[in-house]
Parts: C-alpha cells; sequence; structure tokens
C-alpha cells in the first residue's frame, strides 16, 4: 500500500465487534469533554442500542492508518413542516492527535452522504459553547448557526416530577 493510500481517512459503519472501541471513543470524548464516563451499565446500553434488536442510533468509525481513532453518532427525527426526515448528529469526535489528518472532515462528509441518501431534509447538531475549534470546522463546511432557536431539556428525574400526579 502506498503511503497516500494508508494516510487517507477509512469510514465505515461500525460492527457488534468494534463494541469496545466505540466504548474506548466515548471515554475519550468524556474526558475531552472533562464529564464524567459512562457508567458500566449505561456502557451495555450504548452497545445494545447501536447492535442490539432494534437499534436507536448508528455509529460511523473514522479510521487513520487502519487505526480507529473517531466516531460519529447518527439517528433520524422529523420535521413536520418539510415533512422530511433529519440526521441528526449526535457525536462526531476525533481524537486530539488525529485531527489534523482530515478524520473530522471525512466523518463529517460521510455523514452528510448519509442524510442525503436517506432523502433527509436537513441535517443538525449542537456544538457546546465553548467548543471553538469544533465551532471554527463547522463554519468553514458552511453550517449556520441558528441562533434562533434555544435548546431544552428534560432530565429523567424532570420527567418523574411532571408525571407524578400533584395533590
Amino acid at each position: 500500500m502506498s503511503s497516500s493510500q494508508q494516510s487517507t481517512p477509512l469510514i465505515r459503519k461500525a460492527t457488534p465487534s468494534d463494541a469496545p472501541t466505540v466504548l474506548a471513543l466515548i471515554d475519550a470524548l468524556a474526558d475531552y469533554e472533562k464529564l464524567e464516563r459512562p457508567s458500566s451499565d449505561a456502557k451495555q446500553r450504548l452497545i445494545n442500542d447501536i447492535f442490539g434488536a432494534k437499534p436507536r442510533v448508528e455509529v460511523f468509525l473514522g479510521e487513520y492508518e487502519q487505526k480507529p481513532v473517531g466516531y460519529a453518532f447518527v439517528f433520524e427525527t422529523y420535521s413536520s413542516f418539510l415533512a422530511l426526515p433529519t440526521l441528526y448528529l449526535e457525536d462526531l469526535f476525533v481524537l486530539p492527535e488525529y485531527r489534523s489528518k482530515k478524520v473530522g472532515y471525512a466523518l463529517f462528509s460521510a455523514v452528510v452522504a448519509e442524510a442525503h441518501k436517506r432523502g433527509c431534509g436537513r441535517m443538525e447538531w449542537t456544538v457546546l459553547d465553548w467548543n471553538q475549534l469544533a465551532i471554527d470546522f463547522y463554519h468553514r463546511l458552511g453550517a449556520t448557526h441558528m441562533k434562533e432557536w434555544h435548546l431544552y431539556r428534560l432530565l429523567r428525574g424532570d420527567m418523574e416530577k411532571l408525571l407524578t400526579p400533584h395533590s
């Protein structure tokens, strides 16, 4: 294999045999974002939700010189106004030492191609406000920051409070 072939990122869908790799990359993202790593129970749920009988998410792996160095998590939502699916990018992460190797660009391009192949009307994702590296990356690719939308969240405990009858 020539050196140019070795240096080209390869993107592929993760398979069940990739489970340990996916979990290691998720741990690396948690470390990068200074978050707590998923618990062993959460890791089991992740693997089941990726590779189980009813997958909830799909994972694309980015390889560089035959080593998995990044991933993208995606799932579909739906736009009632477009009447088309939306491909939601939950995570796109590349190990820091491989960020100058075009792995992130290759992963993002693969996800865009997947959205297009599925007939999606759009693709969406969120970026942490402190992650200027990611913000700049997406701006360079032509993405638009949706300033008029505010992200809201209910955690599981909040859902339980809402569902508990009030006396």
